[in-house]
């Protein structure tokens, strides 16, 4: 059984013009691999230890980390998982070997899951899609990172695009259509997970820069 758990939600709130206070979602797979995808900040290092202590998980035990860009509130404590292969955007390395992975057709971890590029918000940006069943019916989560802000993004696309590259915002646009068409879940970089509906497939096409 594959098992897709949110540890914390994350969340971004503009203090002032100058100031954000921000963190990111941090998400365990437990399917036939132990998997970790965003680490959250360095101050969070207790938190994540302590989540996964409640899963009967070790930092020992995690065989990949993903962080789905390499933004600081996302690649915090990878140095929690030395026993890991870590893929940070697309770069792929265990310690001082980094590989060469097409992620052309997505990069398969195990069978139920897989590191797509997303590229929009930073150029190397991947999404994480997991293949399970929920009360008995197939469902795909998509952990997008950014790509996905936070589900008020979907009818404010100002909130996506202030945050993102904006020589990249057409790409994200179409990332984005794209990994909504494939998910029934959505845990995005910023806020708690939300269902996909076709209403939101729909406002997504439409927000297509062409």
């Amino acid at each position: 059984m594959c098992e897709v758990i949110v540890l914390f939600n994350g969340y971004s709130t503009k203090l002032d013009n100058e100031i954000m206070k921000a963190n990111c979602s941090c998400t365990l797979i437990k399917a036939s691999k132990n998997i970790i995808v965003d680490t959250m900040t360095a101050w969070d290092r207790e938190k994540i230890i302590q989540a996964l202590f409640k899963h009967n998980i070790t930092p020992e035990k995690i065989d990949y980390v993903v962080c789905t860009h390499s933004h600081a509130d996302h690649i915090g404590n990878n140095n929690l998982f030395v026993n890991a292969e870590h893929i940070i955007g697309t770069c792929v390395h265990r310690g001082e070997l980094f590989f060469n992975t097409n992620f052309k057709d997505g990069y398969k971890i195990c069978p139920e899951v897989k590191v797509i590029a997303t590229p929009g918000h930073t150029p190397d940006d991947v999404t994480v899609l997991v293949e399970t069943t929920v009360s008995g019916r197939p469902t795909c989560f998509a952990i997008t990172g950014d790509l996905f802000e936070k589900k008020e993004d979907i009818a404010d696309p100002s909130i996506w695009k202030e945050l993102g590259t904006i020589e990249l915002q057409k790409t994200q646009s179409l990332m984005r259509s794209h990994v909504v068409d494939l998910a029934n879940l959505i845990i995005p970089g910023h806020g708690p997970m939300f269902a996909v509906t076709d209403d939101m497939r729909k406002i997504i096409r439409s927000q297509i820069i062409l």
